[in-house]
């Protein structure tokens, strides 16, 4: 299980977690935010290709792909 102050890249398949933060100011972090990845939302992640990226995540009952890259600003909490 993912424990706190960790970020959504590291979260095993199958695993739930909620998130506790996008970090960042761009355009990157506020479509993530836009995507629905905001504080306190539940997160499944549901996939990841074969080299780990891009992640398949369910989030409030859709299914959004992001890259590695962009999991990683998004801080995490146990579910």
């Amino acid at each position: 299980m993912a424990v706190a102050l960790s970020t959504l890249d590291h979260v095993a398949v199958g695993d739930c977690v909620r998130v506790g933060d996008v970090g960042g100011t761009d355009g990157v972090s506020i479509r993530l935010l836009e995507m629905g990845l905001t504080p306190g939302v539940a997160v499944r992640v549901v996939g990841r290709a074969p080299f780990g990226d891009p992640l398949e995540l369910e989030v409030r009952g859709y299914r959004l792909s992001i890259r590695r890259a962009e999991a990683a600003r998004v801080t995490i909490e146990p579910a």
